[in-house]
């Protein structure tokens, strides 16, 4: 075969267009990929190659030029430009041109020009060469476009968890600043919590980069933190004053910023558990003045988690809650989530058919990272309310 030029006519060759050249001049690829299946792993994985999806469609058109399924030896195609742009339901043969270019600098199409710049096929003494767009590039880096889609997937799908994460961590932060809001009105912090919530939500409506949802996940985790400091005093402690929830505040803000410095330290130290505050984003006061009913089944008085739970493993049977249902909830609730989820069912047992339908309901929800108590028992507060 002779010399087949690889770029355009009349173009200054640089260095990437005579590694292009080197590859071009080399034997065919022996591998041959599915066509369709190459173009939705480059769909996926457009923004890494820098590609948009009007490049795509280009794309897309050049590859249903390719009779089969699929891509093997030397896939060129020699459509005219019009052709091109008639398959491309009229696109303007300049802006055709552009796309193109971008798919040739991503090093997803080749051009191998003929001395007169025009697509054919040339026979001469039985030997075929095509002069056109060849596509081989998407053969001999269908390895890596496909390494390149796994991780966008892998990405995806992490940032949507983070994301379901952060929706849970709104709504308990809202429903948090609610009820601080009616046990100490007098406090000037359930405002700003309630703002930051509603900030978040307007946030988590745009996209965001995985940066951004880090920060907004820091962001909430410290306002949870500073709220959960002044409510779990309350639910112990119900007579304490607002007085002293405000010198409380304002001594875990001063204490939040003096521990800035060895912040890195404490996270490298390991935590042990604290059965006491095992419920994410709920204090205790806030359970029983949502769920009262729950009480009148306790065999003591309910002042301490244990003592909701304790309460949960005896009005379950009462509730026709099987305890298969029960243990799957308590192991992906926890034990303490789970009591109020059941504290909640109790509430309205009068309006849920089955509850033990319900509760197997609400246990996939939290499996998936979909369900959170606080939407639940805020309910249950206005309600009453």
């Amino acid at each position: 075969m002779g010399y087949i030029p690889v770029t355009p006519f009349r173009r200054l060759v640089e260095a990437a267009h005579l590694e292009q050249h080197r590859q071009a001049s080399a034997a065919p690829p022996e591998a041959v990929v599915n066509k369709w299946e190459v173009l939705r792993e480059l769909a996926t994985a457009r923004d890494r190659f820098g590609l948009t999806d009007r490049d795509l469609t280009v794309l897309q058109a050049l590859i249903g030029f390719h009779p089969g399924a699929t891509l093997g030896g030397r896939p060129i195609i020699h459509a005219a430009n019009a052709t091109i742009c008639d398959r491309l339901n009229g696109m303007p043969s300049s802006t055709m041109r552009r796309h193109l270019a971008n798919l040739v600098q991503a090093g997803l199409v080749w051009r191998r020009d003929s001395p007169n710049g025009k697509r054919y096929v040339r026979r001469t003494a039985g030997e075929a060469v095509a002069y056109g767009l060849d596509l081989t590039p998407l053969i001999l880096r269908h390895a890596e476009i496909c390494a390149a889609a796994e991780e966008v997937r892998a990405l995806t799908a992490r940032m949507d968890r983070l994301r379901e994460t952060l929706s849970l961590m709104r709504r308990d932060l809202a429903g948090l600043a609610t009820y601080g809001a009616m046990q100490h009105p007098a406090l000037p912090l359930w405002p700003q919590m309630a703002d930051i919530a509603l900030l978040a939500a307007r946030t988590l409506r745009r996209r965001l980069t995985l940066e951004d949802l880090t920060a907004l996940h820091d962001q909430l985790a410290n306002a949870l933190a500073q709220t959960r400091a002044i409510l779990e005093p309350v639910a112990e402690n119900p007579g304490t004053s607002d007085g002293e929830i405000g010198q409380h505040h304002q001594n875990s803000q001063k204490d939040s910023h003096e521990s800035e410095s060895c912040h890195e330290t404490r996270q490298a130290e390991p935590v042990a558990p604290n059965p006491q505050s095992a419920v994410a984003g709920l204090p205790l006061g806030m359970i029983l003045s949502a769920c009262p009913e729950i009480q009148a089944y306790a065999d003591r008085p309910i002042r301490q988690w244990h003592d909701l739970i304790r309460a949960a493993h005896i009005v379950r049977p009462m509730m026709g809650i099987s305890p298969d249902a029960w243990a799957n909830a308590c192991r992906h609730l926890g034990p303490a989530d789970a009591a109020v989820t059941l504290a909640a069912i109790l509430q309205r047992f009068d309006r849920i058919r089955s509850p033990g339908g319900y509760l197997r309901s609400l246990t996939m929800q939290a499996m998936n990272g979909v369900f959170s108590t606080t939407p639940m028992v805020t309910a249950l507060m206005r309600q009453a309310a």
